[in-house]
Parts: structure tokens; C-alpha cells; sequence
């Protein structure tokens, strides 16, 4: 079903895999015309009367686009949001927002001054399951919130088969890799459930056989509001891929995990399991058009997106901080 919005001109820069997955989602979902940004070549196969492609930024700002995709490598993020912003671009920035908190104030304050709308890509706050713990969550289903065991791990040359893992980002320092920023994912809906961490601790570190620059293990405690604490668990040398969340409370417990996307609940009095939400011939796709969905509809209306800016600052903040306590090995509060 097309969006019913008026045809609107979008920037994408970057075509690796996520920028790939944008475009098919846009050209499928939306009668938008595409202008691409990228230095790679051999892209015959995109539908020519709706999409252009450049090799440089400028040359495609000079097709007036309204809303710029920013799905280059992690560095180069804040480089070209800022550079969006100032053209006014309404700005869908994939995750994480950067490497660092150079220049976020300079992008802040851009956005403010030009009154832009923002959603950062953390499409999980768009998976059923995910949505369905947080609705449990604030109803207060299984009491007061004690802990939280949360799990993603994948194998970093699985991700995509027919490219060499050593010369993708994730694998990078230089780009922004290493597990925490690219699977900062994990950081964020914690965030979004149980909002800003007061402390964590994190220990990180290269530890498998794959031949990257950067961590591929984190391991780190945080502690939340009212005493709850996750325990957070990322890698990159775990296959298959698999994430996990388990939330225990004084009255139960909430599970779910992505092989059978299945949100259960135990009732500790009933001593028993209960099935919530089960997704059956799960689409993974579903959330990025959803995500693109939401973006757009808040575009047109000039309303804040379910995770703007602001969120996409306090995640990395996070993030950051996970790497900072890991690297001085030490308890880092946040504010």
C-alpha cells in the first residue's frame, strides 16, 4: 500500500547495505523520487525514471531534495547531517548517530534554529515484540521491575555473504565500528523502556578470531531509575544470531526472543507461562517500512518522531560511556 503523502524528493547517502534496503523500501512503499549518494558503481538495476545517482553531496543538493537518509559509514555522520541541516533538510539518521559527541551541539542547534524534523534508525522501536514488552512494562504486568538479562550476538562475516567482513565498517575503528556502536540497538530500547541510566560498568575488548580493529565483545551492568539493573550481553562471533530480552519483576517475569518472536509471560502466584504475542511467518523487513512510514507522516504533520534527536544524543551517550568505563575500567555515571 502506497503512503498517502504528496511525491516527495529524498536524499540518500550511502548505498552499503542498510542505504540499499531504504531505497527498495521507498521505491515499494512511497511515489518518491530518489537521488542516491554514493561512489559505488554498477547500480543499472534501480528504475531510472525515479532515481538519480551522484558521487558527490553537492551535486546532489543541487536536485532540491526534501528529506536526506544519512546511511554512510558511522565517522561520517555528523558531517553530513550538519551539512543537510544547513540546506534544511528534514533528516533520517541511521544509528548510531556518530562515534563521538563532536559537533552534536553544532547539529542541535541547527535543527532547533531551522525547525527540522529528526528520527533517528533504531527500527526496533518498530518490531511488535519489542512494543509489546514496553506496553507490559508501563502497566506494570509483572510488578516492580528488578532486572533485566538482555542478549544480541551474531557472527560479524554472516551478515552479508557476499561481501568481505574485513572491509565492511563494523569492522573499523577509523569508520566508527566495534560491537557497541553498531549494535547500540540494544542500548536504545532499554533506554526507551527504562529510560536514562543513573551508572553502568562495561568490559569490552577484541576476544574472537576475526580479523577487525575493533571490539567484538561487551559485557556491561547498568543500573536504572529505582534500583532496576540490566545486564547487557553484545558480540560479534556468536551464530546464529540471536537477541533476547528477560525482564524479572516481583510478581514475574517478561521473555522474548527473536527465533520464536514470542512475548511470554510467567505469573509467579499461577506458576505458570502465558503466552502474549506470537509472530508467525515473521517479515524483518516490516519494521524499516514502518519506520519510513512514521518518519514521513511526521514530516508532512511537522510532528517530533517517536525517536528524535534528543533520543539519538542519550543513546550514544550511553554508548559511549560503555566504552569509556571498559577502556578505564571503572564505574561511569550518567547525568
Amino acid at each position: 500500500m502506497l503512503i498517502l503523502v504528496k511525491c516527495l524528493k529524498v536524499l540518500v547517502v550511502g548505498y552499503g547495505s542498510i542505504g540499499k534496503r531504504h531505497v527498495r523500501n521507498l521505491l515499494s512503499n512511497t511515489k518518491s523520487q530518489i537521488v542516491i549518494c554514493t561512489k559505488r558503481k554498477n547500480l543499472t538495476s534501480l528504475d531510472k525514471k525515479r532515481v538519480k545517482i551522484f558521487d558527490s553531496l553537492s551535486k546532489c543538493l543541487l536536485e532540491k531534495p526534501d528529506i536526506g537518509f544519512i546511511t554512510n559509514e558511522t565517522a561520517y555522520h555528523m558531517q553530513t547531517a550538519i551539512k543537510l541541516a544547513r540546506e534544511k533538510l528534514d533528516l533520517f539518521i541511521e544509528k548510531p548517530l556518530s562515534n563521538s559527541m563532536k559537533d552534536v551541539m553544532v547539529l542541535k542547534n541547527l535543527v532547533k534554529r531551522n525547525k527540522l524534523i529528526v528520527q533517528m534508525g533504531y527500527n526496533l522501536r518498530f518490531h511488535e515484540c519489542v512494543n509489546k514488552i514496553r506496553h507490559l512494562v508501563k502497566q506494570k504486568k509483572i510488578g516492580r521491575i528488578i532486572s533485566i538479562q538482555a542478549e544480541n550476538g551474531s557472527y560479524l562475516p554472516d551478515w552479508h555473504p557476499s561481501e568481505d567482513y574485513k572491509k565492511g565498517y563494523a569492522g573499523k575503528k577509523k569508520l566508527g565500528g566495534g560491537i557497541i556502536l553498531t549494535q547500540i540497538h540494544d542500548v536504545d530500547y532499554l533506554y526507551w523502556i527504562f529510560g536514562n541510566p543513573k551508572s553502568l560498568f562495561s568490559i569490552s575488548g577484541k576476544y574472537s578470531n576475526l580479523d577487525i580493529s575493533v571490539e567484538d565483545y561487551s559485557a556491561s551492568i547498568i543500573q536504572f531509575k529505582n534500583k532496576i539493573t540490566a545486564e547487557l550481553h553484545l558480540d560479534f562471533f556468536q551464530g546464529p544470531e540471536y537477541r533476547k530480552c528477560k525482564i524479572k519483576g516481583t510478581n514475574g517475569i517478561i521473555f522474548w526472543d527473536s527465533i520464536n518472536n514470542e512475548v511470554k509471560l510467567y505469573n509467579n502466584r499461577k506458576k505458570r507461562w502465558v503466552s502474549i504475542l506470537k509472530l508467525k511467518n515473521y517479515e524483518r523487513n516490516q519494521m524499516y517500512i514502518d519506520e519510513i512510514k512514521h518518519f514521513i507522516k511526521c514530516v508532512k504533520s511537522r510532528k517530533k518522531t517517536v525517536n528524535s534527536l534528543d533520543d539519538g544524543i542519550k543513546t550514544l551517550n550511553i554508548a559511549l560511556a560503555m566504552k569509556k568505563s571498559a577502556t578505564h575500567k571503572k564505574i561511569i555515571k550518567l547525568n
